[in-house]
């Protein structure tokens, strides 16, 4: 198998709506494993909140722009 396309993730480490975002780009993962609530070790914990996540190297560029990252 093959090398899996990077997925970035934007994320705040808390609910408040001026919490600082922070991007992460995740190599040889899945999506569903992000955001896959069942794992004993999660990628990112639970209390943190997933803002966007998207599929590509080309999302990095797009979301930091967005975000002001």
């Amino acid at each position: 198998m093959g090398t899996k396309i990077p997925v970035v993730c934007v994320y705040t480490k808390s609910k408040r709506n001026n919490a600082k975002k922070y991007i992460k780009v995740f190599e040889n993962i899945l999506a569903d494993d992000l955001v896959s609530t069942t794992k004993r070790k999660p990628l990112l914990p639970y209390e943190y909140e997933i803002l966007e996540i998207g599929i590509g190297e080309s999302f990095f560029d797009i979301y930091k722009k967005k975000h002001k990252i």
